[in-house]
């Protein structure tokens, strides 16, 4: 039987993001220069890895934000535990006003929602590749389909890991996020957004969703 589990948070020491992950080097270039155009900075290197505050994790169903120029988007989460490799579900939800100043100012600016079930990396391994990510958002009382896709145009996290750590394992106590899809009909703000990552092989489903409320910008 596949091995699945609840999350402790406690556990985790350690939060890096990983950005541009893309296995497709020149679709990569297409986006960086799309995002230059509207003022986000370019990565140093591709891929990138930001770190955060592992206080900003949580699998709590509300997260508050600063404004309405946030949104999420769906990843699969890598956790080193003491018991090996685990993967669930996260969103790295981005304050996109900050952003245009700084990229890891504005991974530093929101909540990072994640699944508190998570499965064992091992016995995902074979058929990676087939793993589908897809996230909802509701604005304006509306719900509908934001990103959905298979991982595989993402790299996987070995390659991740070992491009991280130079070659080492993962340590201890840290939590990867892998890299998103695209999302449809351009990013944007809601006040609810649910994420699911399905197993079809394995026949199952994570899914995990939160409201967000927002605080008032004062000048």
């Amino acid at each position: 039987m596949p091995d699945e589990k609840d999350l402790d948070l406690r556990a985790i020491h350690r939060l890096i993001i990983a950005g541009w992950t893309g296995r497709d080097v020149v679709a990569v270039e297409k986006h960086i220069r799309e995002l230059e155009a509207i003022g986000v900075p370019r990565p140093k290197r591709t891929p990138i890895f930001y770190r955060g505050a592992t206080s900003l994790l949580t699998t709590a169903d509300t997260i508050e934000v600063l404004g309405d120029a946030s949104s999420g988007e769906v990843e699969c989460v890598v956790y080193a535990l003491d018991d090996g490799l685990w993967v669930g579900l996260g969103s790295d939800h981005t304050d996109r006003k900050a952003e245009t100043v700084g990229v890891s100012l504005s991974k530093q600016m929101c909540a990072k929602p994640v699944s508190a079930r998570i499965w064992r990396l091992d016995d995902l391994a074979p058929h990676w590749d087939r793993l589908i990510l897809r996230s909802f958002v509701r604005a304006g009382g509306e719900r509908r389909l934001y990103q959905e896709g298979p991982v595989e145009g993402m790299r996987p996290p070995p390659e991740l890991i070992g491009l991280f750590t130079g070659g080492g394992s993962l340590p201890q106590g840290s939590a990867m996020f892998c890299g998103t899809l695209a999302v449809h009909g351009g990013i944007a703000a809601a006040d609810l957004f649910e994420m699911e990552l399905e197993d079809p092989v394995l026949r199952r489903m994570i899914r995990h969703g939160y409201t967000i409320e927002t605080l008032p910008v004062e000048s």
